[in-house]
């Protein structure tokens, strides 16, 4: 059962959005995420969202406007600033720690025939070109975070962290 928008609260939307988003990006920092996974992600997200909103498929409710409306920015933006916050955190410790050895680990050996396998490392490579950032620029926290962050539309509400 749908419940109309109109009987729903501005605060109950924010609450319900803040609830959606960590059940499903729960561990997304070590996700190696491809285009099935992301799809996946935002199917389920906006299912969500559009429960929240109380309305169906069958209102052909364009899912911008639906995000818009809930000040949400799309879940795979927000897995991606997940991502990068992680990698920003290990980067930014002790040359010797183990967490930053373990990202330049090379394992011996010949891979096996056919296509590899995609690597966290990988992601994150490919996260910081669409983004036009260097790996050594983790070390300006302040920088890092401002390039990384996804901003949610409402701000105040605590719901972009």
């Amino acid at each position: 059962m749908y419940v109309k928008s109109q009987n729903i609260s501005t605060q109950q939307k924010e609450e319900n959005t803040t609830m959606v988003r960590p059940v499903i990006l729960y561990g997304a920092e070590c996700w190696v995420v491809g285009q099935k996974e992301e799809q996946l992600l935002e199917t389920t997200e906006m299912r969500m969202l559009r429960r929240i909103r109380g309305v169906t498929l069958e209102d052909k409710m364009r899912s911008d406007d639906i995000r818009k409306e809930l000040g949400v920015c799309p879940i795979g933006e927000k897995a991606r600033e997940s991502r990068l916050r992680w990698f920003g955190h290990v980067m930014r410790r002790e040359p010797e720690n183990h967490l930053k050895q373990m990202l330049n680990l090379e394992v011996p050996g010949r891979r096996p025939r056919g296509r590899p396998k995609g690597r966290w490392r990988d992601g994150i490579t490919r996260d910081m070109k669409q983004l036009h950032i260097e790996a050594e620029d983790a070390e300006d926290r302040s920088f890092w975070r401002k390039r990384t962050q996804a901003a949610d539309l409402n701000l105040g509400t605590g719901a972009s962290r």
